[in-house]
């Protein structure tokens, strides 16, 4: 019993000092000042990251309101017309295009929204005809089908979006 209770407290010592070593000992002015430049590298490259990602969301905001896709552009020309129909400016000369290059395009499309986490490329269904991409399904919001316009727009090839996209 005797050896059991001097063991007891030797692993007691040992433990309490590998504890102390590990977490206080070890924790020089070197090791301090790293720590601090990682975090302020961190911290740097976070503020940078924000400051991108409100960039990025100005430059769409900007476009959206270029082409005429915000939400209330929407709204109005589904009430209206039952679609939106926009054209890039530089592509509305007639054109001919083959079968190859239109389903390059619906992929390319395709990919984008299965790309984008807002939307669902299960819900939206893409065809093109000479340039011409017709979106139909369902989305969240009025905003995500000028989001997919937007992403279709963007597409080499695509001269012309019709969105037949509903809001559920």
């Amino acid at each position: 019993m005797k050896t059991f209770i001097i063991g007891l407290l030797i692993g007691i010592i040992v433990g309490a000092g590998a504890h102390w070593y590990f977490t206080v000992g070890r924790t020089t002015p070197a090791v301090q000042k790293a720590e601090e430049r990682a975090a302020d590298q961190a911290e740097k490259a976070r503020e940078s990251a924000q400051a991108a990602a409100e960039q990025a969301k100005q430059a769409l905001a900007a476009r959206l309101e270029v082409l005429e896709l915000r939400a209330e552009d929407i709204r109005n020309e589904l009430a209206e017309k039952g679609r939106i129909v926009r054209r890039k400016a530089r592509d509305i000369g007639v054109t001919a295009v083959d079968v190859a290059l239109d389903a390059r395009t619906t992929a390319t499309i395709k990919a984008k929204l299965a790309a984008d986490p807002d939307l669902s490329a299960l819900s939206i269904s893409v065809a093109t005809t000479a340039g011409q991409v017709t979106l139909s399904g369902t989305v969240a919001s009025p905003e995500l089908i000028g989001k997919a316009t937007a992403l279709a727009l963007e597409t080499d090839g695509v001269r012309e979006v019709v969105s037949t996209l509903q809001v559920k």
